[in-house]
């Protein structure tokens, strides 16, 4: 059973990708809604610091969760191997559990806020609080991206915008709820969190669930059977992962140790918020060509040439124009050197946004041939090169403010698609060469 129409053309790929890029945009605004909500106590700092701690080890402990949305939408094909990256998740998603506890409930929280993160007492005490909430979130996270997974290989992808809907709804609703009675800990936010997590996760499930039973029982394309052939695919993955999620911590770090430390560190921030906005409407490249460079690989070109060079325009003209200025003094409320730093640090940005998109879709590409080993090598010179960029560049430029943090993630970008494109080229040839190897010769024919 195939999950694409028999007829794909452009107008379908843009129905497919458009639900996709909503639903990015719309989690800015769930976080919008937490921090909103949190601003409103007495003690914000402290409130929102305690959060924003929990929320900094989250990034980290949720990532393993949300690789099944591209594992399952890359090796779901039928319900055998359906149900054994469905074993693999919830062997992930109690390990998750596990690790939540002992952050939660045992001295390692202390450790882990108090001497890795830095915290003083009572953020400390804050997080663990926060923690002991947000340990579930992971597992409802998975959930909803295991069974988004079924959903984008089906092509409903307005389902994603409609959960996204639906959970901002919650939140909000919930948020008013605690403004009404009063924001007095660091726990309200991950509650509500939690909260709109948890109706994210019911929607995919309740259509994700009815997709996965349309599926044949045993599609005879698909070889997948055991959860051992899906952590072929799912380890290179969840590695790579681990290796890029460390390197904005040790930006902002080397950051802290430049002639304005404060200034750097919150221009870099404003700068990547900023893009991130831009630039997370077209985070879905990637399922574009996973879905269809296969079958359609001019159509998935011609996309990727209309739609790649959009979020480049769009930081460029904010970046050297004052559109970018008005943005950050009117929407952030920055002035003077910050402003003129953010600025600096957005234009820097640059490259990132203009690579991100090809670099995005070769990613597809890697993974429609479940190739994801390629990704780890690919994701390590990006964060290695990355490293030794912001070092040399803080040693050299130091007064260069936030502008070095971009310029080395831009650096990492270009790293990253050149070790693809290199060794994605050369699996391909080696698997061309063993294809040869295999083909009988005219004398054995004869």
């Amino acid at each position: 059973m195939s999950a694409q129409p028999d007829q794909v053309n452009l107008k379908r790929l843009f129905f497919f990708f458009i639900p996709l890029g909503l639903s990015a945009l719309l989690i800015n605004l769930s976080h919008a809604i937490i921090n909103g909500t949190l601003a409103r106590a007495d003690n914000p700092e402290l409130i929102i610091a305690g959060y924003a701690t929990a929320m900094s080890l989250l990034t980290v402990t949720e990532r393993p969760a949300v690789l099944f949305r591209e594992t399952c939408s890359a090796l779901a094909r039928d319900r055998r191997s359906f149900a054994a990256i469905r074993k693999v998740a919830f062997i992930v998603f109690g390990a998750s559990l596990v690790f939540g506890a002992l952050i939660a409930y045992s001295p390692a929280g202390t450790w882990v806020f108090g001497g890795a993160y830095g915290a003083d007492e009572g953020t400390t005490k804050a997080s663990i609080d926060v923690y002991s909430v947000l340990m579930f979130l992971s597992v409802f996270s998975g959930i909803r991206c295991l069974y988004q997974g079924i959903i984008i290989y089906r092509m409903r992808t307005k389902w994603l915008t409609i959960g996204m809907v639906f959970r901002l709804g919650g939140m909000f609703a919930l948020s008013q709820y605690i403004l009404h009675i009063g924001v007095t800990s660091s726990r309200q936010g991950a509650v509500i969190f939690v909260f709109g997590m948890v109706i994210e996760a019911a929607v995919s499930w309740l259509e994700g669930r009815k997709l996965a039973r349309e599926l044949p029982e045993a599609e005879p394309g698909c070889e997948i059977r055991r959860p051992k052939q899906v952590l072929n695919f799912y380890n290179p993955l969840l590695f790579s992962s681990f290796i890029i999620v460390w390197v904005p911590p040790v930006l902002n770090a080397l950051l802290g140790h430049t002639e304005q430390g404060a200034l750097s560190i919150s221009s870099f921030s404003l700068a990547s918020s900023f893009m991130g906005m831009i630039l997370g409407f077209f985070t879905y490249f990637h399922q574009i060509a996973l879905q269809f460079h296969r079958t359609h690989p001019e159509l998935v070109g011609r996309f990727v040439l209309i739609m790649a060079g959009i979020p480049g325009l769009i930081v460029a003209a904010c970046a050297f124009t004052p559109v970018g200025e008005w943005v950050f003094s009117s929407v952030y409320g920055v002035k003077d050197q910050l402003l003129e730093a953010s600025v600096h640090a957005l234009r820097a940005f640059l490259p990132y946004v203009l690579i991100f998109p090809l670099l995005d879709t070769l990613n597809g590409i890697v993974l429609s041939r479940s190739q994801t080993k390629l990704m780890f090598g690919s994701q390590t010179a990006n964060a290695a090169l990355t490293i030794v960029l912001i070092v040399t560049l803080t040693l050299i430029l130091p007064q260069w403010a936030g502008a070095l943090a971009a310029l080395s993630q831009s650096g990492g970008m270009i790293a990253e698609l050149l070790v693809l494109i290199w060794l994605f080229r050369r699996h391909s040839r080696s698997a061309t060469a063993e294809k040869l190897t295999l083909l009988p010769s005219k004398e054995t024919q004869a």
